[in-house]
C-alpha cells in the first residue's frame, strides 16, 4: 500500500513538473523565408536540445517578409529573424533594428558569413545559388537545347517557355538581378534583362516556384536555385540543372535578433544553436554552402561546377541599391508578373 502510494505521488509531481515546463516555455516569434516544408524540421531539431523554447513562425517569400518588417520598424513584432537574405539584414542593420549579439562559437564561422563590427548585428547559416532547371522531356517536345550561358535564355528558341521570380518580392530573384548588373555591368545588365524579358513567360513570386513548375512540366525552364532542383530531381523530376559558364549569384541565409525584443535571453540562446554544428549540420542536408568552416559535404544532384561558378558576390552593393534596383525593374518588367 504504501509502494503504490509512493508511486501515485511520484508520478502526481512527474505531471505538476511536466505542466510547470509547458506552463514557463518561452514562444519566440520568428520570422522567416526558410521553405516551409523545412520548419518544422527546424523547430522539432532545435527543440531537441532547447524544449523550453517555443518557436512561432511567421514565413513568407524573402521580399515580403523584409518589406513586413522594414514597417514594423517602429512597432516590432518579431524577436528573432532565422533564415532571411543577408542583403537584407545588411539593410535593416543600416537602420538600427537589431540587437548586435556575438554568439557563442563565432569563431567556427567563415568571416564571410558574419557582421565584421566586433559585436555583430547578423551572423550568417548556409547560401543559396542561383541556377537553371531545365525540363528535359518538356524541352525535347518544344525542340529545345539546354542553355549553357545566361545569354542562350535571350535566343529566339526560348520565347515564351521560361519564367522567373519577380525580385520584389523573392530574394532568389534579387540575386539574379543584381548577380547579372555586376557580372555585366549596369548598362549591360539592364540589356541582358530587356532582351531575357521578351522570353519570359511570367514572373513567380516565389523563388522556388518556377524549379517546381519545371519539375512539373509546365514550363520547360525555370530560372530558380539549385536546392529546389536538386529536391525536385531526387523526387523523380526530369530535370537538368545548369551552372550558367558566367557564374551564378548567391546570397546567404542569416539570422538576427530584432532590437527591443522583450524575450531576449531566450533570442540569443537560439541565435548560439543557428551556428551550432549540429545546426550547419541540418543545413548542410539541403544546402552545399554552409558557414561553419570545414563542414560541409556535397549535395547530391548539385552540379559539381557549382561552388567554382559562384561570382564574387558584392553585397553591399546589393543592399545599398536594393531599393533602387528593384524600383527600376518594377518599371521594366512589371508587366509579366504573376497576380499578388
Amino acid at each position: 500500500m504504501k509502494k503504490a502510494s509512493a508511486i501515485a505521488i511520484a508520478a502526481f509531481f512527474m505531471v505538476i513538473g511536466f505542466s510547470q515546463l509547458a506552463w514557463s516555455a518561452t514562444e519566440l516569434t520568428v520570422y522567416t523565408a526558410v521553405e516551409a516544408e523545412d520548419l518544422k524540421k527546424y523547430a522539432a531539431t532545435f527543440n531537441e536540445d532547447h524544449p523550453d523554447i517555443k518557436i512561432k513562425w511567421v514565413r513568407d517569400s524573402t521580399g515580403i517578409v523584409t518589406a513586413k518588417l522594414l514597417a514594423e520598424k517602429n512597432n516590432p513584432q518579431a524577436d528573432i529573424i532565422w533564415g532571411l537574405a543577408g542583403t537584407s539584414l545588411l539593410l535593416m542593420k543600416s537602420e538600427g533594428m537589431f540587437e548586435p549579439y556575438k554568439p557563442k562559437g563565432l569563431s567556427n564561422l567563415d568571416p564571410k558569413f558574419y557582421d565584421s563590427d566586433p559585436t555583430p548585428s547578423w551572423v550568417g547559416m548556409d547560401a543559396w545559388v542561383a541556377a537553371v532547371c531545365f525540363n528535359t522531356v518538356e524541352g525535347k517536345k518544344e525542340g529545345l537545347t539546354p542553355p549553357k550561358s545566361w545569354w542562350d535564355l535571350t535566343k529566339p528558341m526560348y520565347k515564351g517557355h521560361v519564367i522567373m521570380p519577380n525580385p520584389n518580392s523573392s530574394g532568389t530573384g534579387f540575386l539574379d538581378v543584381s548577380s547579372w548588373l555586376q557580372l555585366f555591368g549596369e548598362k549591360g545588365g539592364w540589356a541582358y534583362m530587356d532582351l531575357l524579358h521578351e522570353n519570359i513567360a511570367r514572373y513567380t513570386h516565389s523563388g522556388s516556384k518556377p524549379c517546381k513548375l519545371a519539375a512539373a512540366g509546365e514550363i520547360p525552364i525555370g530560372v530558380s536555385f539549385a536546392f529546389r532542383g536538386a529536391r525536385s530531381k531526387e523526387a523523380g523530376a526530369p530535370l537538368e540543372i545548369i551552372i550558367p559558364r558566367e557564374g551564378i549569384g548567391w546570397e546567404m541565409e542569416a539570422s538576427a535578433i530584432v532590437a527591443g525584443t522583450e524575450k531576449l535571453a531566450a533570442a540569443k540562446t537560439l541565435m548560439d544553436w543557428s551556428i551550432s554544428k549540429k545546426a550547419m549540420k541540418m543545413y548542410n542536408s539541403a544546402y552545399a554552402v554552409v558557414g561553419y568552416k570545414g563542414l560541409a559535404k556535397p549535395v547530391k544532384h548539385f552540379p559539381p561546377e557549382t561552388l567554382s561558378g559562384l561570382i564574387e558576390n558584392d553585397f553591399e552593393f546589393a543592399a545599398n541599391n536594393r531599393k533602387r534596383i528593384l524600383a527600376e525593374w518594377q518599371k521594366r518588367y512589371d508587366s509579366k508578373s504573376d497576380p499578388k
